[in-house]
């Protein structure tokens, strides 16, 4: 009699249990992606680490979300509500915590594998004060040719240099200006040409900008060029910087 009054309610302790082990899964996979990009900005763990890290804390998000599948289903049977909520509450947490890398691979998937991206692919703008930090760097400090003009061109046929009405001194304060106002980090500039490196906030990528000034007999227009440092491919964020920063300049 004791062994059948008793065993219904061990039995109803595994949607706690699973309940609970969904949660710890899914702390140890947010505390590994969100600091994969902190520890990498520090130099504490290389990049390769970084995204093993994130790959690692997605398949235990992953995990995570089985379990409470696994603890809805049997807290549905066994009547069990509040580990049934905390198992609802663990599948829609991990759909939040994928979410971000998620939408990175299919970023990646949808852009070209380049990272090195400019308004004038036959003459791009140069870095001269930047070249030693780019030479230190996996990615070269000359822009990659062709192949990667003509991934460019199929990718973002939209980027195109601007022209600005008025003269070169103060197109280049409105340079200045729009630089600053994104807080990247003035290098100086050599002639007609200024050089910033934008860092990002998560992983701390360095991306360097090389922003030139031509006078003509229309106004001063303005190439750009944008490259990471590392990575083969950007997902498009050195284009999107380029669109945004000339948009905004022509605004001055």
């Amino acid at each position: 009699m004791l062994s059948k009054t008793h065993s219904p309610r061990r039995g109803g302790n595994w949607p706690l249990i699973t309940a609970w082990l969904g949660v710890i899964l899914l702390v140890v996979a947010g505390v590994m992606m969100a600091a994969a990009g902190p520890a990498y900005k520090a130099e504490l763990i290389g990049l390769g680490t970084s995204f093993t890290w994130l790959r690692q804390g997605a398949q235990l998000a992953m995990g995570a979300a089985a379990l409470g599948l696994i603890t809805l289903v049997l807290a549905g049977v066994l009547r069990r509500w509040r580990p049934a909520l905390v198992g609802a509450l663990v599948i829609l947490a991990v759909v939040a915590v994928v979410a971000l890398p998620m939408q990175m691979k299919q970023r990646a998937q949808s852009v070209p594998p380049i990272h090195d991206i400019t308004t004038d692919m036959e003459n791009p703008p140069v870095f001269t004060l930047l070249a030693s930090a780019r030479d230190e760097a996996p990615n070269a400090v000359d822009y990659p040719g062709a192949e990667t003009a003509r991934q460019q061109q199929m990718a973002y046929p939209h980027l195109k240099p601007i022209t600005l009405n008025m003269p070169m001194p103060r197109a280049m304060d409105a340079a200045k200006a729009t630089v600053q106002a994104r807080g990247w980090e003035i290098a100086g500039s050599t002639g007609n040409t200024l050089e910033a490196t934008a860092t990002t906030r998560w992983f701390g990528f360095k991306d360097d900008v090389a922003i030139r000034m031509t006078e003509t007999p229309n106004g001063v227009q303005v190439d750009m060029r944008s490259a990471s440092r590392v990575g083969k491919s950007d997902l498009g964020i050195n284009a999107e910087r380029i669109q945004d920063f000339l948009e905004d300049l022509a605004k001055q």
